[in-house]
């Protein structure tokens, strides 16, 4: 072997789902298509990035000498990879931690989209890494960085992440593509679109947020049957609250009228006008609004059949994974609702002795029931099609008599506050995004919410009004409880301990 020469590394850190495998196969076809002497392998695992795989492949960048065996490595090595491929931008970061990077001779090709790890997807608050803090490590810890949202390119030709990033690296790779047989039309489109990115092109920027009087017309056509008297309820909305209220509120309407019917929404508006009438400002009534409208849409069992079958939601399965007209698609949709969810969507007279019982019998937490279900098959789409037409039940459903007792404590509190000072009223409405999650979790976290309005706001609101110095102090534990409640639902302790403190 000529020993003035090296393999060049190639590194390829991908999602399950996004083409990894298939983008290798090009590279390996490629190589071989040019007689160089090629290898690849992969590495399967990492489960918290949601069966993240990393494949690494050394090619020789020309012929070895006759009779001689070249000698590749199983695995890549830190600070020794030449070139970086990232389907994802975490994924990116994901290399840049393990050290593969090297400033002297990496090149590091990216997506900038994102797809959430687990720990992001279970935080409370926001626990989204930031995009600047991996952009400026790829810039720091390569030679060069190629990066721009993939995905938005891919989109705009109709293809695929890694055809877009195999057309970020200025290579011919079209024979490659056009031998593998794998929607070879639609790979060689966002091939091309990557390479026009790649020679200085710009990529698609997300699209301007429209304006408010476009989008309820969107949102009356999205609404179907319903647009019309979408449209009634709004001209009213837009008629009684004020012109910067008017796009927050409509899209509140919208959501509640698809979530169950007109005299939901009229419950909702009667709770904002209360809230409005104590409020002039209506900084406070904005805020309670949108929490409202979210918490009123909370999502029991019927609302997650009821989204699982619309054709809308099998429209843009299909469109995703590009499967043509002729194609069989199949959906499978693993549910897992424990029993707090099941009989929380009976009425309460029939919930309430069941719930009862079970929770006696499962004091720390219920049982799970966990499903396998193929909505794309008419049995499967029957049944949850028929769970999500039991909207009717909701107004009187067990689940429904628990929910609104919680909004009546938080309502009053909102109203209590609002007449003392606006800012701590704001703070008491944002208290709202605490109560959120599914099953032994949105259980949790409720009774800590309770436990906040009786043992950290009340006491604090009660020492602030004796001592006469406004309710700065009062403000400041609610925001400080609120902060420690989203970044760990076992954080109430502390914030208990730090207003008693206070």
């Amino acid at each position: 072997m000529r020993a003035h020469r090296r393999p060049i590394s190639i590194l390829v850190a991908a999602l399950g789902g996004q083409g990894g495998g298939v983008l290798t196969d090009w590279i390996v076809a490629a190589a071989e298509h040019a007689g160089m002497p090629v290898q690849a392998t992969s590495i399967p695992g990492v489960a918290q990035r949601t069966g993240a795989t990393t494949y690494y492949l050394e090619v020789y960048p020309e012929d070895v000498a006759v009779g001689t065996e070249p000698v590749f490595s199983l695995y890549p090595m830190p600070g020794d990879v030449d070139v970086i491929m990232a389907s994802e931008l975490l994924e990116a970061g994901r290399t840049l931690e393990m050290d593969y990077a090297s400033p002297e001779r990496t090149t590091l090709i990216a997506s900038t989209h994102r797809l959430f790890a687990i720990g992001e997807k279970t935080a409370l608050g926001n626990g989204i890494f930031p995009t600047e803090r991996v952009l400026e490590a790829a810039k720091a810890l390569t030679r060069r960085l190629i990066a721009c949202d993939a995905l938005a390119v891919a989109r705009a030709a109709g293809s695929e992440v890694n055809a877009v990033l195999l057309g970020l690296a200025p290579s011919d790779f079209e024979t490659a593509i056009r031998e593998s047989g794998v929607a070879v039309e639609r790979n060689l489109a966002g091939f091309k679109a990557g390479m026009d990115v790649a020679a200085g092109g710009s990529a698609p920027e997300a699209a301007a947020r429209p304006s408010w009087s476009a989008a309820r017309a969107e949102r009356a056509r999205e609404l179907g049957a319903r647009g019309p008297t979408f449209l009634e309820l709004l001209n009213r909305v837009e008629a009684e609250f004020p012109a910067p209220l008017h796009p927050m509120m409509g899209e509140a309407v919208a959501r509640l009228i698809d979530y169950q019917d007109v005299a939901y929404v009229e419950s909702f508006l009667e709770r904002v006008r209360r809230v409005r009438a104590a409020d002039p400002e209506g900084v406070v009534t904005e805020r309670f609004a949108r929490r409202l409208a979210v918490w009123m849409s909370y999502e029991d069992a019927i609302r997650v059949a009821d989204l699982k079958t619309r054709a809308r939601r099998f429209e843009r399965i299909r469109r995703e994974h590009g499967a043509g007209d002729d194609q069989v698609l199949r959906v499978t949709d693993y549910l897992k609702p424990d029993l707090d969810e099941i009989y929380g969507i009976l009425p309460l007279a029939i919930g309430a002795p069941i719930a009862r019982w079970c929770e006696a019998r499962w004091p720390e937490g219920r049982p799970t029931i966990g499903q396998h279900v193929r909505t794309t098959s008419v049995l499967g789409y029957a049944r949850v099609w028929a769970l999500g037409r039991l909207r009717f039940l909701r107004p009187t459903s067990l689940r429904a008599q628990r929910e609104f007792a919680l909004i009546d404590r938080w309502q009053t509190a909102v109203l209590d506050t609002v007449a003392l000072d606006a800012s701590l009223a704001v703070e008491v409405a944002d208290l709202a995004t605490v109560v959120r999650g599914y099953g032994e979790v949105r259980r949790r976290l409720s009774a800590a919410f309770v436990r906040v309005l009786d043992d950290i706001l009340a006491p604090a609101v009660a020492r602030d009004r004796e001592q006469g110095a406004g309710y700065v102090r009062s403000r400041e534990v609610m925001r400080s409880a609120r902060q420690k409640l989203l970044a760990d639902e076992k954080g109430l302790e502390q914030a208990l301990l730090e207003a008693t403190r206070a």
